[in-house]
C-alpha cells in the first residue's frame, strides 16, 4: 500500500514581514520658467543608475510633512516649504528575506534656498542630483509610481497657489 503524497497548497512563510514609513516629494523652483525639480539619482542592487525623488524615513516624532522637508534637503540640497500633500505610494518587496511593506507619502514643495548637491545625504545613497524641467520630468524618473505621483502634481505646479 502506498502512502498518498501531501497536496501541493500554501506554506506557512517564515519570513519577516515590516512596515516602513518614508516621505519626500517634488521639490520645484518656481522663480525659473521651465519649473524645473530637483531629483536624484542613486545605484540599484544591480549597479544600474535609477532617477527617484528624494525620500526617506521618517525620524522619531516627525510628521510626514517634516520628513519630506529634511529628506528633500539633505538629499539635494534645496531647502523647500512644503505646498501640499500629493498623495501615497505603497508597494511591497524583499530584501535579505524580509518581507517589506512600504509606505511613501509625498509632497509638492516650493525650493526656497540652498544649492543643488549630494553632498550632505546622510546616508550617502544620492550619487548625483539635478534640476530637471517639469514637462521632462516623468521621462527621466525611473519609477512608475513617481512618475503618477508626477501627473497628479501636473495642475498644482502649473497654480501652486490655488
Amino acid at each position: 500500500m502506498t502512502t498518498p503524497m501531501p497536496k501541493p497548497g500554501p506554506r506557512a512563510s517564515r519570513r519577516t514581514t515590516v512596515e516602513e514609513i518614508s516621505a519626500g516629494g517634488i521639490v520645484v523652483d518656481f522663480t525659473r520658467p521651465d519649473l524645473p525639480v530637483a531629483v536624484i539619482a542613486r545605484l540599484n542592487r544591480a549597479g544600474r543608475v535609477e532617477w527617484c525623488l528624494p525620500k526617506g524615513h521618517l525620524e522619531g516624532a516627525e510628521t510626514p510633512a517634516e520628513a519630506a522637508r529634511r529628506e528633500v534637503e539633505e538629499e539635494t540640497g534645496i531647502s523647500g516649504e512644503v505646498i501640499r500633500p500629493l498623495g501615497t505610494v505603497d508597494y511591497w518587496f524583499t530584501v535579505a528575506g524580509i518581507r517589506v511593506h512600504k509606505l511613501v507619502h509625498h509632497f509638492l514643495l516650493r525650493a526656497r534656498s540652498g544649492t543643488l548637491t549630494v553632498d550632505n545625504d546622510p546616508d550617502q545613497e544620492a550619487i548625483e542630483a539635478a534640476w530637471i524641467p517639469f514637462n521632462q520630468l516623468r521621462s527621466r524618473l525611473s519609477f512608475a509610481n513617481e512618475r503618477r505621483i508626477v501627473a497628479a502634481a501636473r495642475p498644482m505646479v502649473t497654480r501652486p497657489d490655488q
